[in-house]
């Protein structure tokens, strides 16, 4: 009640409505956050008729699992989704890596190249994923890496890294020196210095950048399109994609597919969501 009271310690009306202001906008933007997501898991309950009758409407029965039964029977969805798991741990695994390695380097060294590599990587940042379509198809079309389960995990990497790079540079950059002094004095080695002494240290950036990247990775479309041509080979967005080009009328078959399809990383989103956070203002503060 105390941010309500003036210096007199009476509650006044202005106080009350700037209040009531403040918070209605995160209120209005969590609300529209939510409702598509409630709308899409009713939906699943659905038949097609009820569906074009009221697409608001609440289901007449919600113990219809129909649209789920051939959903996971019918179409190849947990195999889109295996192939989808096996790219995002790889892509995320290799970009942490070397991400965090390179981050350090630019953040403790001062070497020869340091500012072309840092603006190399800056460059990325300025380059749509659209623009490089047509070249890396042709690339990977000339060296035998297109339709193959391992075709999108270089392009992932590169399109994702820069951005961990920066995040992991800031963080270590707020980390002092003399944590690597004291190991050194003490006879600790570079390597063992860095994986065993910096890494848990930056375990925070470091798991907020394998979070963000799995979700980028998990939601790739793109470089799946033109590098995929088999269907035992589509991603989620790409067999998502298909189901609804096949079955364009039956909506709460399409809206049930996307719902199983989004349960992965929301569960996480929901587990991690104060890792992100935490994650992301360390690596925005430096020291």
């Amino acid at each position: 009640m105390k941010r309500f009271k003036n210096k007199e310690g009476k509650i006044t009306c202005l106080s009350v409505i700037s209040v009531v202001l403040l918070n209605a906008v995160p209120l209005f933007y969590a609300f529209t956050c939510i409702l598509p997501v409630a709308w899409l898991f009713y939906s699943t309950f659905k038949t097609m008729t009820e569906f074009s009758a009221n697409v608001l409407a609440l289901p007449k029965s919600w113990t219809n699992f129909v649209n789920y039964e051939y959903v996971l029977t019918r179409m190849n969805l947990l195999g889109a989704m295996f192939n989808t798991v096996r790219i995002s741990v790889i892509v995320v695994t290799c970009v942490v890596l070397f991400a965090f390695i390179n981050g350090y380097f630019l953040a403790r060294f001062q070497f020869f190249g340091k500012r072309f590599l840092a603006g190399l990587y800056t460059c990325n940042l300025f380059i749509p994923v659209h623009a490089i379509l047509i070249p890396t198809y042709i690339l990977f079309s000339a060296v035998g890496l297109y339709n193959q389960w391992y075709s999108t995990i270089l392009p992932c990497i590169c399109m994702e890294v820069t951005t961990t790079i920066f995040l992991v540079t800031g963080y270590i950059e707020s980390m002092p020196k003399e944590l690597e002094e004291a190991a050194a004095i003490d006879g600790s080695s570079f390597s063992r210095t860095l994986f065993t002494i910096i890494m848990p240290i930056a375990k925070p950036v470091l798991a907020t950048c394998a979070i963000i990247c799995f979700f980028h990775v998990w939601n790739e479309f793109p470089f799946s399109l033109i590098l995929f041509n088999r269907e035992k080979l589509y991603t989620l967005p790409l067999a998502l994609m298909r189901f609804k080009g096949d079955y364009v009328t039956d909506y709460p078959r399409v809206m049930t597919s996307m719902f199983i399809s989004i349960l992965p990383t929301f569960s996480i989103y929901l587990c991690f969501s104060k890792q992100i956070m935490k994650g992301m203002m360390a690596g925005a503060v430096k020291g």
